[in-house]
């Protein structure tokens, strides 16, 4: 421990800290230092052998009547320069003591402050940390569900390990699959770590997702837009569902189809839906007779297709 320093300045909590106070510090710095987050190991051993003390009651009162009597080894005070105290080897004995495990105050006390503690922290079973990796899925076999057999590498080993990865109907791209217990290794007994699967999944050339539901755009032509017409849709579980536009409908209105869209990867038995944007599609490259015929209808036209413009032209 560094001079001057004792177990509550570890902890950055005052003397008079209630023990949730100390709990609270404890967990903010573990996180922090814990050598599995790629923290400073040192460090939490300091903090753990700190908090050890502290969090129970009976070491805490040892531990606080050794700092009203001038301190406890290693803590850069006044430790060492009493020579007289309970006893007739004084203060000296209670260091040695300490020193050989039987605690500042008897044997019931085996494990004070740093001594004890810092062994039980450094023998204490952990969890092995947590791996990662990813498969690349096909827009189809998201839409379906697949499995793949991946193969990836314990770092502590260097042994090849193979597992077969469920992708669920209706993954999407970036989701994430836990395997309990087939990470890397654990410490002193602990338990292994979890694997952790990320998605890639491809974009399909005509369905976009948004979650469960599926969007997609429908070019039709503006006679078709004009008229109304009838068009067969296909949907991501590879049926095909009949689209009726109405005579007159504008670009950009959208149909939805429901239960016709990607599995709810969230909600098993779910069903997203499919949603169909009509585009209206100008026609371009006209022949000569179609060129005719169009402006035979727009001049026989009089809606007026820019009421609004021309009301808002007007006031300025």
């Amino acid at each position: 421990m560094p001079q001057g320093k004792n177990f509550y300045d570890v902890l950055g909590v005052q003397k008079n800290a209630s023990d949730q106070e100390i709990k609270k510090a404890f967990r903010k710095l573990a996180q922090k230092y814990h050598p599995d987050a790629g923290g400073d190991e040192a460090k939490f051993k300091e903090i753990s052998e700190a908090y050890d003390t502290l969090s129970d009651p009976k070491k805490r009162k040892e531990y606080d009547q050794m700092l009203m009597f001038g301190g406890i080894p290693g803590a850069g005070g006044g430790g060492y320069a009493y020579s007289g105290g309970p006893g007739a080897g004084g203060w000296s004995d209670i260091f040695s003591s300490i020193f050989n495990g039987d605690g500042a105050f008897g044997s019931d006390w085996s494990n004070f402050g740093g001594m004890g503690g810092g062994a039980r922290a450094a023998n204490r079973p952990r969890k092995g940390s947590d791996l990662s990796l990813s498969v690349d899925v096909s827009a189809e076999d998201a839409f379906r569900g697949v499995t793949h057999k991946v193969t990836y590498r314990i770092p502590s080993t260097g042994e090849q390990q193979t597992i077969t990865v469920s992708v669920p109907a209706g993954a999407v791209d970036g989701g994430k699959l836990r395997y309990k217990r087939r990470g890397e290794y654990g410490v002193n007994g602990g338990e292994r770590g979890d694997l952790v699967v990320t998605t890639n999944v491809a974009e399909h050339p005509l369905f976009k997702r948004k979650g469960a539901d599926v969007t997609m755009e429908l070019p039709i032509s503006a006679y078709e837009a004009a008229l109304g017409c009838s068009v067969e849709v296909p949907t991501p579980g590879g049926a095909t569902v009949r689209l009726k536009v109405p005579a007159g409908t504008q670009s950009g209105k959208t149909f939805r189809f429901k239960e016709m869209g990607a599995p709810d990867v969230k909600h098993r038995g779910r069903t997203g839906a499919l949603l169909v944007k009509v585009a209206v599609q100008v026609p371009t490259g006209l022949s000569g007779d179609e060129k005719a015929a169009l402006e035979k209808l727009r001049d026989a036209d009089r809606r007026d297709y820019r009421a609004d413009v021309n009301r808002y032209r007007a006031k300025v």
